[in-house]
């Protein structure tokens, strides 16, 4: 198991803790929102589905593959009542709840709750590096782990597999053979199968996708293979 360095770490709680100060100063139920729209999910259980997209801002990890930096700085300050309006007026069941790093924000919480009331399928796209334990058990919990050629697998939560029910995901981002065979080290040390679905996905311009699929298949490795659809659709366009 790879421990957090004490530099690490302290960076992150650091910037969790800068963020949930920030929204505590702020009145009422009130995130920083990026961006919301509508696309097809490109991801995870749910792909293919049309979903609203609420990306919140902000992230404590620096990922060397990030694709949405944009979200570290960038965003306003809306009630949640007012996503939820927002939410509401593109028509979709499925709503994914993403970044940037979510929970990050406190408020990100009581957005998922509100948002499960509503009656929609909610989805997190979690980083990893902040606890999942109180993400409402309505939600599918879609959750990174941080392989080295990410930059940050200092960053991965041990106590968070703990934490896992058969609804969520993992997500591995295989930047090269070395991460692949860490990433199949860790499902097995971890005794990560049967307890919830496994996905395993190229870097971009790092790993063929082709290159990927044969690794699993050689290895009779038990884990979903995927792609970005969205990325296949309309490549990196913010909003898509």
């Amino acid at each position: 198991m790879i421990e957090a360095p004490a530099n690490r770490a302290a960076a992150v709680a650091s910037a969790a803790a800068a963020n949930a100060a920030e929204a505590a100063g702020e009145r009422g139920e009130r995130l920083r929102v990026n961006e919301i729209f509508y696309s097809l999910q490109g991801e995870a259980d749910a792909v293919g589905f049309p979903t609203v997209f609420v990306r919140l801002t902000g992230c404590p990890l620096r990922c060397r593959y990030c694709d949405t930096a944009y979200a570290f700085h960038a965003g306003d300050w809306t009630s949640i009542d007012a996503v939820l309006e927002a939410v509401r007026t593109h028509g979709a069941r499925h709503v994914c709840v993403t970044g940037g790093e979510p929970l990050a924000q406190p408020n990100c919480l009581r957005l998922l709750a509100r948002l499960c009331d509503a009656g929609y399928r909610v989805s997190l796209e979690t980083g990893g590096a902040l606890p999942i334990e109180a993400v409402d058990p309505r939600v599918a919990r879609v959750l990174d782990v941080k392989t080295p050629g990410s930059g940050e697998a200092a960053c991965n939560r041990p106590e968070n597999l703990a934490a896992l029910r058969p609804g969520d995901q993992l997500k591995f981002v295989i930047c090269s053979r070395d991460d692949y065979d860490w990433s199949k080290d860790f499902v097995s040390s971890h005794a990560l199968q049967g307890r919830c679905q496994i996905l395993f996905s190229p870097s971009a311009a790092e790993v063929a996708p082709a290159q990927l699929a044969d690794w699993i298949l050689a290895d009779r490795l038990q884990v979903r293979f995927q792609l970005q659809l969205h990325k296949i659709l309309w490549g990196d366009t913010p909003g898509r």
